[in-house]
């Protein structure tokens, strides 16, 4: 059994990589550029606000899904764990996490979602669930929430900083972090199935 702390850092490491506030930022700079500071902030405000909120429906009405439809957590993990695997290398050969479309309504999409809040974080919320007490999880991705709204709110800061080489060779670590967390979900299905020892 995991101590508090493990826990969670366990639940706040993973969620930390899938968010990628970080490859976020240029994305972001170049979607508010020409705004005023206040719009600016708005936008910040909003897409968080959207990532915080569709991460927890499917934290708190995830597992019921699952449920409905009768899949097992062992599948769930297997299948989670293909899906993040798809996404980190797809990450590392275009630097997308997934194929962002420009919207009137940006804060909501596709900041908030799919770029914070999108397949990966989900299907990481899922999988964490299996494992970790709820209230954990929660903490952690509202801990990852903040982060990412400070992260946002010094972005320009950032920017000029690492540079866009900088960000990008950030965001290409994170992915392969993510490849590997995804092979030991994989694994970890197989093994809760009795496929492997």
């Amino acid at each position: 059994m995991y101590s508090p702390w493990e826990s969670f850092v366990l639940t706040f490491v993973p969620l930390f990589i899938v968010l990628d506030a970080l490859g976020i930022v240029p994305f972001l700079a170049s979607m508010s550029e020409g705004m005023s500071r206040r719009e600016q902030m708005r936008t910040i405000n909003i897409s968080v606000l959207t990532a915080a909120i569709v991460g927890l429906i499917f934290l708190f009405f995830g597992r019921a899904v699952l449920n409905v439809v009768d899949i097992s957590v062992e599948a769930f993990a297997i299948a989670g764990g293909i899906i993040l695997l798809v996404l980190s290398v797809k990450y590392m050969t275009t630097g997308h996490w997934v194929d962002a479309v420009k919207e009137e309504m940006i804060a909501v999409v596709p900041l908030g979602t799919p770029l914070l809040a999108g397949p990966a974080t989900i299907t990481t919320l899922l999988l964490l669930y299996t494992e970790f007490p709820i209230y954990m999880i929660l903490i952690s991705y509202l801990v990852n929430m903040l982060i990412c709204w400070i992260i946002f709110l010094a972005g320009n800061r950032i920017m000029k900083f690492l540079g866009q080489g900088g960000l990008k060779a950030i965001s290409k670590v994170f992915s392969l972090l993510l490849a590997a967390i995804a092979v030991s979900m994989v694994i970890k299905g197989l093994t809760m199935l009795g496929v492997i020892e």
